[in-house]
């Protein structure tokens, strides 16, 4: 059974609230779920914690996703009382912070997993914010029994992406055509107003093709160029 487990919270040092943040007229959080609804899963769950439910509740409602609270900076341990909750033995793992998530790259990634039967798998290559993990259940929990460093729970899949010889990892590159170091997550005030301006562009009420993107984030630098 595979889950998607998208985490969210209010709280952000650098940005507070930018779940919340429009751009045009959905909140970050919902292009989130808009886009990870395409993916094939048995469930899809916001992961948040205590303070960020209330506000987050009428919008996971809103678009299929089922609730759960948990710790809110040990994120690997919200990550594992979720799959005890769930049931699930695959996890497909997201971020709020990225309202440009690929559902092409997520549904392929997912597939590959199953088929080479890996304990974490990720692209690598594409655009920052583009892509999700896609990690075993048996992975996540070895690792929440015996992670202890701050970051590696924080993080989620550090301990096991960093242990190749204890976890099978597969980390193939995107093909060429959809190779890039743009980066469009969020986590600043510059990060949205790039955003705003891509959504602006390119939105049409359906989540945003990846290839579409770059199309774009490639004339915007040939613009810049020609005007430099």
């Amino acid at each position: 059974m595979t889950g998607v487990f998208l985490q969210a919270r209010i709280s952000s040092s650098r940005l507070p609230g930018k779940a919340l943040e429009r751009l045009e007229n959905r909140t970050v959080l919902e292009h989130c779920m808009a886009a990870l609804g395409y993916i094939h899963a048995e469930c899809h769950v916001l992961l948040t914690d205590t303070e960020s439910a209330p506000l987050f509740a009428p919008l996971a409602e809103a678009w299929g996703f089922e609730l759960f609270e948990g710790d809110r900076d040990n994120v690997l341990d919200r990550y594992a009382r979720a799959v005890e909750r769930f049931g699930v033995d695959t996890i497909v793992r997201a971020t709020g912070d990225n309202p440009l998530v690929s559902i092409t790259l997520a549904n392929r990634i997912l597939s590959e997993h199953r088929t080479v039967e890996s304990d974490y798998s990720g692209y690598i290559g594409m655009p920052v914010g583009t892509g999700v993990e896609v990690l075993s259940a048996r992975a996540l929990m070895t690792a929440d029994r015996c992670a202890t460093e701050a970051y590696d729970r924080e993080h989620v899949s550090p301990y096991v992406r960093h242990r190749p010889l204890e976890f099978r990892t597969h980390r193939p590159m995107v093909e060429p055509n959809l190779q890039s170091d743009e980066r469009v997550t969020l986590d600043t005030i510059e990060d949205l107003a790039r955003l705003r301006t891509l959504f602006a562009h390119l939105y049409r009420g359906l989540p945003i093709d990846i290839s579409e993107l770059l199309h774009e984030l490639r004339g915007t630098y040939v613009r810049h160029k020609r005007s430099a």
